[in-house]
């Protein structure tokens, strides 16, 4: 039987456009910093469309602004979406190398020195190649805290940023041509927090008026302190300063939501079967926040407070078997409000959340079999199909809890065919997996219906986290 028409011509399109999944990406991790997204992008769509100039970096920028607002999160989120890991970043850490002495371990002892064949240089063309992946041949090279080197960094540098090319002590050469370097650095930080709040507090930001004017003072801060730090062939061989400014109040909530997010995923991922539900109410959230907010530390205190009151106390529960596997572990203030109240509300959760059906829907047997056997060691049961018209069958025969499906199906499409199952049951979680970029049609589809859309080649990881996470989620708001 022939396809239909609306299959055929989808079959044609191009993949998933990775342009649109970086800057999703990165504006999903880096939150409150828009700026930073619009000007990295276009160097990178510049790379990927082979127009990066020859003979330097394709991109310098310098990141600047207070501690804890983002720089050095910008390039590992950068990482991640491009090579699928935060660790894929040659990352040299300026702090080590305050003494003038100390720069040389950068490079290496040149031969004639006592003891410079046990001397590696840090910056080689091997590891430099270490941290590029088979999805992409960028490689991203971090100097964090720029302005605590010695000034022969800089000089050393100068070589990189200009002509791409650096020369080792052996007299070997690294080329950084297919590389992003970033330069991160905290100079006028202190001033850029007075300029917005001269009484250094949390509070007092949160309340405070908008400035139309405040972002470029912020910058011209940034540059004065730059200037004075570095000089004149230095600064002119950035592609890009990029100035962050101190975190809002809205965005440590944004920030807060996704490491909660992140400790349920780190829970699923590392737990298995003896998994749990993480629930904060509201209360304990605001009180994370008050705890952990402040202008002049940002995300860093946000973070600090999270595992001194979260993480080490459900830490402990976990260690000493005071949680079970599938219970709701739910966080709460105390009663003095120094502290978060965590229990574990594991009868509820053995009575009202037994293992989940899920039914796969896709014509890749390989990853039919892969998947049938990942979900059955989690306690799963799992049924398959191949085609939209097996699919439906099993639906109205076991009624499964959760259903994946693949966009483009030889008799139909998987988010049509997502529709059609929430008809008949309306509390099913539907996934929709896609290589191809949905038509526009179909993407508001998505979003009406709340399907989650997972783009391939994805993780494992991803979907058990995906349904566990919604699945969970749902029985905990029908017995709230």
């Amino acid at each position: 039987m022939d396809k239909p028409k609306s299959t055929q011509g989808r079959a044609r399109r191009s993949p998933s456009d990775p342009t649109e999944d970086l800057i999703a990406g990165l504006s999903r991790k880096v939150v409150g910093q828009p700026e930073a997204t619009r000007v990295i992008v276009p160097y990178i769509q510049m790379y990927q469309a082979g127009l990066a100039p020859e003979g330097r970096p394709v991109g310098v920028f310098l990141l600047l602004g207070p501690t804890g607002t983002g720089k050095t999160k910008t390039v590992e989120a950068l990482a991640d979406v491009l090579h699928g890991s935060e660790k894929n970043v040659l990352k040299v850490d300026c702090g080590e190398f305050q003494m003038e002495h100390e720069v040389a371990k950068l490079i290496g002892a040149p031969p004639g020195y006592l003891g410079h064949r046990e001397t590696q240089p840090m910056l080689t063309q091997q590891k430099l190649t270490s941290v590029t992946s088979e999805k992409c041949s960028l490689s991203l090279v971090l100097f964090d805290e720029i302005e605590k080197a010695a000034p022969s960094m800089a000089r050393l540098l100068l070589g990189v940023l200009d002509k791409g090319v650096l020369r080792l002590g052996d007299n070997s050469t690294v080329n950084f041509e297919k590389s992003l370097v970033f330069l991160t650095s905290n100079l006028g930080a202190r001033e850029m927090i007075r300029e917005i709040n001269p009484d250094f507090g949390f509070q007092s930001v949160k309340g405070g008026e908008p400035r139309t004017d405040l972002t470029g003072k912020l910058r011209n801060i940034g540059m004065i302190s730059v200037r004075k730090r570095f000089s004149p062939e230095f600064v002119n061989r950035i592609d890009a300063i990029i100035t962050y400014r101190p975190l809002t109040a809205e965005a440590l909530s944004a920030i807060l939501d996704i490491q909660i997010a992140d400790l349920q995923n780190h829970v699923n991922t590392r737990l298995g079967n003896r998994s749990f539900t993480l629930e904060a109410s509201p209360e304990a959230r605001g009180f994370l926040l008050e705890k952990g907010s402040s202008a002049e530390y940002g995300a860093r205190e946000l973070n600090r407070t999270i595992h001194r009151f979260l993480t080490q106390p459900l830490a402990t529960l976990v260690a000493t078997n005071q949680v079970s596997p599938g219970a709701r572990v739910r966080v709460e203030v105390a009663e003095d409000r120094d502290k978060l109240n965590i229990r574990s509300l594991a009868g509820e959760a053995a009575a009202a959340s037994p293992p989940p059906t899920v039914m796969l829907v896709d014509d890749n047997r390989e990853l039919l079999h892969y998947l049938e056997r990942l979900m059955a060691d989690a306690g799963w049961k799992l049924l398959t199909a191949e085609s939209a018209t097996e699919a439906k069958r099993l639906m109205a025969e076991h009624k499964p809890d959760a259903a994946l499906l693949d966009y483009m199906l030889p008799d139909g499409n998987g988010v049509e065919l997502g529709v059609e199952f929430l008809q008949a049951a309306p509390d099913a979680l539907v996934i929709v997996m896609t290589g191809t970029i949905l038509p526009a049609e179909e993407e508001a589809l998505c979003e009406e219906h709340s399907f989650p859309v997972l783009r391939k080649p994805f993780l494992a990881s991803d979907v058990m986290n995906q349904i566990r996470g919604r699945l969970s989620g749902a029985g905990a708001a029908g017995r709230g």
